[in-house]
């Protein structure tokens, strides 16, 4: 239900946040096969877990008609990924963009430090911009849909990473398209 920049944004966030990112099957070229919760129990369990998700969902609001059945082997069929996915133009772009954040993880000593001292958030709410800074290093997050300037704490000195192209940075600030992230070393 995301685009793909916002696709590239919370990839951003997880994976170069300080804890453990998990990805969940298909999530790092974009899959758009649902993930359907499914069982193959009998009898009395199996009914047990079908009213039971049915009940779950309802106390959230859903109608009971609109929830899946995990004891149909439709629902395990609608949850196979769709392995030509990754191969084709766009799932192949999102599959780049994680193995680069990966490798980023991986190669940036501020980025493996696991001490919370190190990370600090800023954000507005109103203005849809999210700055994760680990040491000397600063993911910076536009989530609106328009470019904007972003104020950063340091110079930028070097840009690690970016999911678009267009944006610019100066003493304290980062100008940004909309739905994109980049990840700045900083002085």
């Amino acid at each position: 239900t995301l685009s793909d920049g916002m696709l590239r944004v919370g990839a951003a966030l997880l994976l170069l946040s300080p804890f453990t990112p998990m990805l969940f099957m298909g999530e790092e070229w974009g899959a758009r096969t649902p993930w359907q919760f499914f069982s193959d129990h009998a009898g009395e369990l199996g009914d047990a877990v079908r009213n039971g998700r049915r009940a779950e969902f309802a106390s959230h609001g859903w109608s009971t008609d609109e929830v899946p059945d995990p004891q149909d082997p439709q629902t395990l069929a609608n949850s196979r990924l769709d392995w030509d996915e990754p191969t084709g133009a766009r799932g192949a772009a999102l599959l780049d963009w994680h193995r680069k954040l990966i490798r980023l993880r991986r190669d940036e000593p501020d980025l493996t430090d696991p001490d919370l001292a190190h990370v600090e958030v800023r954000y507005d709410e109103a203005a849809r911009w999210f700055v994760l800074r680990r040491g000397s290093l600063a993911v910076v997050a536009n989530l609106a849909d328009h470019r904007q300037i972003i104020a950063v704490e340091g110079t930028p000195v070097r840009v690690l990473l970016a999911s678009e192209t267009g944006f610019g940075y100066g003493a304290g600030s980062v100008e940004i398209d909309g739905e994109s992230v980049a990840v700045l070393q900083l002085l």
